[in-house]
């Protein structure tokens, strides 16, 4: 990455983390990808209980790789008949690894979901959270994180899945109420009540949607 990028990435980073420990929980600056997962691998105490949502920022850095290899008993959903026992199982994780649809500059994390797994274990069950982003999800506020939520990944990500939704043809949010919609339920996260639970890792990169 262009060392100016990367120069003006790692002072925001600084910001973003100031906010975090002013929310009680913890981040980490990572100049590359690499780095990124040796953050996160350290933070995994072997043999834990790992669950994940559909993650794409930890799929890029080769953390869902990692973890599957590793020794961990990872809940792959993938492999479950009944989808619902997989997330369920989740809850009651070890570690539980995330990405973040959009977050501010003092340390906010907004998501969106649509079957509220992934919304759910962020905001309670799991024992440690770990949330891989990449430079491209920091916004300038709650409201900026939000419209990125709503006009950047859930599009993308209706496209992804499949899904019949007005975003998915249109590219932007028309706040539908839409059978097939993801935005279902909407996750504010400005505290964690309970120290050394939450860890987010900034990437020097641009990751996920």
């Amino acid at each position: 990455m262009d060392r100016n990028i990367t120069l003006r990435n790692e002072l925001l980073a600084k910001k973003v983390i100031a906010g975090l420990e002013s929310r009680n929980m913890s981040g980490y600056w990572a100049s590359d990808r690499e780095e990124a997962l040796k953050i996160a691998l350290g933070l995994i105490p072997e043999g834990s209980t790992v669950g994940m949502g559909g993650a794409m920022s930890a799929a890029e850095i080769g953390l869902t790789d990692a973890v599957k290899k590793g020794n961990y008993k990872f809940i792959d959903r993938d492999k479950f008949a009944d989808r619902r026992a997989a997330m369920l199982l989740s809850y009651d994780a070890d570690v539980f690894i995330s990405g973040t649809n959009a977050m501010t500059e003092d340390g906010i994390l907004v998501n969106i979901d649509g079957n509220a797994n992934r919304v759910s274990a962020i905001a309670q069950g799991p024992r440690k959270l770990i949330i891989i982003a990449g430079m491209n999800k920091i916004c300038k506020d709650v409201d900026a994180a939000m419209k990125r939520a709503r006009n950047v990944a859930a599009p993308i990500n209706a496209q992804r899945f499949g899904l019949s939704t007005p975003c998915s043809k249109l590219g932007t949010c028309m706040d539908c109420k839409s059978p097939d919609t993801i935005c279902c339920q909407f996750l504010i996260t400005r505290y964690s009540r309970h120290t050394g639970r939450i860890h987010v890792i900034l990437v020097n990169d641009n990751l996920g949607f």
